[in-house]
């Protein structure tokens, strides 16, 4: 244990550290041509492809035990798959060597990893100052999510939805947010809820879960459902790239996407207060951490999207003050939950070592979290609806923009 601590606390500052030179010595961005996205996105993929391998990798052989040197020839495998990585840049200046037979088999034109970067949202905004009026965008505001709101809201309920979805809605994205203003828009509170209703709450059921394992009796398996949790939540961010890389055959918004994410949060919580069986345990355990690693991932690049990358550094400190607001508030709910129900279960021989056993320990505390889960579904919904014309417009200028730059270089 105390060489497992040494090493979390030196690894990551040795390699932040390592990682810093090459960000410092960059070179200035320029305009990209587009057979470098072409290799930059081939590239993109293989990486993905290997972490996807790597965490399966881990996920099937780390959560058993073999003996001695079976396990070392895993270890073995697991390093290798870990530094394989640092031979991207050899593979990159020899990609020359097989471009025409490789290079050649795949088309991934208009795809790439990154939705919206600094060049694309100047582009973007000159686009739309010189193509439509304010009057048009407000016009673009009142489209498919203003009506399917209205519809869904019914007639005596549309002043509440003209409110909630029309009003002080983004033009455009990456627009400048400051903190003052940040704080004043209806979307940053609708995507803190979002995230304090949903990932918050995930991370908050992986701190509790090797007691919540231990209520049901289920002790022995600690290791497998941290196992779980950290493996899910890892193809969770993993996941969270593929929107962007998919989005020439289905595109959808980011929020959208975060909504998609935030559902299966209140899905698990349910099912884990309606039953007490391993099986709902571990499904549950892989549903919150798959769910809590994709929102992880994807909200540096939303917080981007709507109030802009230059601030983006600052904004999205703000938004994650509600990590300890949501431990504090969310881990208190389930110790008082637990404690009011040791008596029901077992009791150790003096306070300090009660224990609570029997699915009454959580259930409570796990039908709150899923309702308050189903709250930040409902947010994120809500914010999808609010931001989806600003996406698109982004989008349908991105494809004039790279139509253009197809028409001049050829």
């Amino acid at each position: 244990m105390a060489l497992y601590l040494l090493l979390n606390a030196l690894l990551p500052l040795l390699v932040s550290l390592a990682a810093l030179i090459p960000i410092l010595r960059q070179p200035s961005l320029e305009p990209q041509t587009i057979d470098v996205v072409r290799s930059d996105s081939i590239m993109f993929l293989l990486l993905n492809v290997l972490a996807v391998f790597t965490g399966v990798y881990l996920l099937v052989f780390g959560s058993n035990t073999y003996s001695s040197t079976i396990s070392r020839l895993l270890f073995a495998g697991a390093i290798f798959l870990l530094v394989f990585p640092l031979c991207i840049p050899g593979v990159v200046y020899a990609r020359k060597w097989f471009h025409y037979t490789v290079h050649s088999s795949f088309r991934l034109e208009n795809s790439s990893f990154l939705l919206v970067d600094d060049d694309d949202l100047e582009l973007h905004k000159q686009l739309v100052s010189r193509e439509a009026t304010y009057e048009e965008n407000n016009l673009l505001s009142k489209g498919f999510a203003y009506e399917m709101t209205r519809n869904i809201c019914g007639g005596c309920c549309n002043w509440c939805c003209d409110k909630m979805i029309g009003k002080d809605q983004l033009v455009i994205l990456g627009e400048e947010h400051p903190a003052r203003l940040l704080v004043r828009r209806l979307d940053f509170w609708l995507y803190y809820l979002a995230y304090f209703c949903g990932g918050t709450i995930g991370l908050v059921y992986s701190n509790n879960l090797g007691q919540i394992a231990q209520s049901r009796g289920e002790s022995s398996n600690t290791t497998t459902l941290v196992t779980l949790y950290s493996s899910f939540s890892f193809f969770g961010r993993l996941l969270s790239a593929a929107p962007d890389y998919i989005r020439t055959k289905l595109y959808f918004a980011r929020t959208g996407w975060l909504t998609v994410a935030l559902l299966p949060t209140p899905i698990a919580f349910f099912l884990l207060a309606a039953s007490g069986s391993s099986v709902a345990l571990h499904v549950g355990t892989a549903l919150i951490g798959w769910s809590s690693g994709f929102i992880f991932a994807a909200a540096v690049s939303i917080t981007s999207d709507l109030f802009g990358p230059n601030s983006v550094g600052v904004n999205h400190n703000i938004l994650i003050t509600n990590i300890p607001i949501g431990s504090l508030v969310y881990g208190l709910l389930a110790a008082l939950v637990y404690d009011a129900n040791i008596g029901s279960g077992l009791m150790g021989g003096d306070t300090e070592s009660a224990v609570c056993m029997g699915r009454r320990c959580y259930f409570l505390t796990f039908l709150v979290w899923g309702c308050l889960s189903v709250v930040g579904l409902i947010s994120s919904l809500l914010l999808f609806l609010r931001t989806k014309h600003a996406y698109d417009a982004f989008e349908r200028n991105r494809e004039l923009a790279e139509a253009s730059q197809v028409t001049f270089t050829e």
